[in-house]
């Protein structure tokens, strides 16, 4: 039997709906219980009975599928190929590059034994102490070991190379405090891994990486990013160079949002990599690697979201448009379906995701509290008035907006306004960004200025004591050294030595 409700009982204050479904805390009383309420309250993860681990669910799984989906495509343009290595390292090959090894040690998860057995007194399984692994393996924190281990075999001559691979995987890293997204011990990931018979065509593909993460987190994330070079100490481990993006999160707060490295030939030297190069002479291979994770999907959410629940830039949406019907009656049910029908049909022959929602479980304010809460981008609502006037209720999730339109040519007008909401939500981060970045000459006003979360561009002398005194200090880091911007020299704000131009400092997630 359907559900049969009136117009006016369609029109309950939604606020109440949405209350009843969220209840979340609002950003301003506390933000980082604000984000934790809406990943559990939409659906997108929850904590697993693995410490530190989650578990995503279908639809922030859908979330990542889209992101993985654009960004595959994105590397197989510029020439990428995908494969896969195992998941556990031997412990051996972490010892062969110091600094790579010294970086993950404290993080790494070890495999001691390779069997089980029914404890002697019923009571379930031991580990047997007669399978003790001869070399312990690791989990993988990240596989630059394994790959160039491999790599060495692959590799003769300069005609091998360049050797440009990405692996989607997972990832454990030992994290003591975790956060959905975030933060946590197991996390999905893509990690690129090349090889170049030159230093210069290493550096040209760790840097072109880095604009392809840009692109994709601007054009696709709706998420404005500053491009940098991290300084050393905030480099990856084993690399001569890091290259950054930015984000900047609403609470004021950095999110590094994805890094390409430039390893020189450090793991080329470590795993004995060497080629014949041109000349005839023996060389070893040159690397890089760079990589994105699933919190993506966290600087997703705090870029844009509010107190209503996600706001979803229309690319990366799994659902792009739901249409709800509104009716008294079977009868009008059907003749509501009938019309959408054909609008689902010309919404679909566009490429636009669509879901009519006729369920007769739930009403429709419900439904409206729902698809707010998950960040539909568009919603449609169509009821018997709009059927005889041929018309459609249409909101925008980015301004929680409605109109009245004809259905006349809806499928342009939605097309245009998923557009136009893509561009408002990536200005209206960036409107934010600005308005939070300011330019620092003193210590005292950059204390002050930090704890009101600001991104501050200050002059820095370039060591390591003084980047180490600011972070005890005020619990800011230098997020990167900008590649675009202000180069001019000064002096450092700390010790008033000279400065070659100002970088970025910023509390960070």
């Amino acid at each position: 039997m359907p559900l049969v409700i009136t117009e006016k009982q369609h029109l309950r204050n939604n606020k109440e709906m949405a209350k009843e479904l969220k209840e979340l805390t609002p950003r301003s009383v506390n933000y980082s219980q604000w984000y934790q309420d809406l990943v559990i309250k939409a659906d997108l993860a929850e904590n697993s009975a693995v410490r530190g681990c989650m578990v995503i669910k279908p639809y922030g799984y859908a979330i990542w599928e889209k992101m993985q989906r654009i960004l595959d495509d994105m590397f197989k343009e510029t020439g990428h190929v995908n494969a896969y290595f195992p998941l556990l390292i031997p412990k051996s090959f972490l010892s062969k590059e110091a600094e790579h090894v010294e970086g993950f040690a404290k993080e790494c998860a070890v495999v001691t034994h390779y069997r089980l057995k029914t404890n002697h007194d019923g009571t379930g399984v031991v580990v047997d102490p007669a399978a003790k692994l001869e070399e312990e393996l690791i989990i993988r924190p990240t596989s630059e070991t394994i790959i160039w281990n491999t790599y060495r075999n692959w590799i003769q001559s300069y005609r091998d190379l360049p050797i440009l691979c990405n692996q989607w995987a997972n990832v454990m890293r030992w994290e003591m405090r975790t956060r959905l997204f975030l933060r946590t011990a197991e996390f999905l990931w893509q990690e690129g891994h090349t090889a170049h018979a030159t230093q210069e065509e290493a550096e040209i593909e760790a840097k072109k990486m880095q604009g392809v993460y840009a692109n994709f987190a601007e054009n696709y994330m709706a998420m404005p990013v500053i491009k940098g070079v991290k300084s050393a100490s905030e480099r990856f481990a084993g690399a001569l160079d890091t290259y950054t993006i930015e984000a900047m999160m609403q609470d004021g707060k950095a999110l590094q949002a994805g890094t390409s490295h430039f390893l020189g030939q450090n793991f080329g030297k470590a795993f004995d990599v060497t080629f014949i190069d041109k000349n005839g002479k023996s060389d070893y291979a040159w690397a890089t690697s760079w990589g994105v994770s699933t919190r993506l999907i966290g600087a997703l959410i705090m870029s844009h979201s509010d107190d209503n629940g996600l706001v979803l830039p229309p690319h990366l949406a799994p659902i792009q448009v739901v249409i709800v019907p509104i009716y008294r009656s079977a009868e009008q049910l059907a003749q509501i379906s009938e019309k959408v029908d054909g609008i689902v049909a010309k919404l679909k022959a566009l490429g636009i995701s669509v879901k009519y929602d006729d369920a007769d479980n739930k009403k429709p304010g419900w439904k409206f509290a729902e698809y707010e809460l998950k960040g539909v981008p568009v919603r449609l609502a169509m009821g018997g008035r709009d059927l005889e006037n041929n018309t459609i209720e249409v909101m925008r999730r980015d301004t929680l907006e409605k109109e009245t339109v004809t259905c006349d040519n809806i499928e342009t007008y939605v097309q245009n306004l998923l557009e136009e909401i893509q561009k408002n939500i990536f200005q209206k981060a960036l409107d934010h960004r600005t308005e939070k970045t300011i330019t620092v000459d003193t210590y005292e006003e950059f204390k002050e200025k930090i704890e009101e979360g600001y991104f501050i561009m200050a002059h820095w002398d370039g060591t390591p004591e003084t980047e180490e005194q600011v972070k005890n200090e005020t619990k800011a880091t230098i997020r990167c050294i900008p590649l675009e911007g202000d180069k001019t020299p000064g002096k450092c704000m700390v010790t008033g030595k000279p400065s070659a131009q100002r970088v970025l400092f910023a509390r960070a997630y």
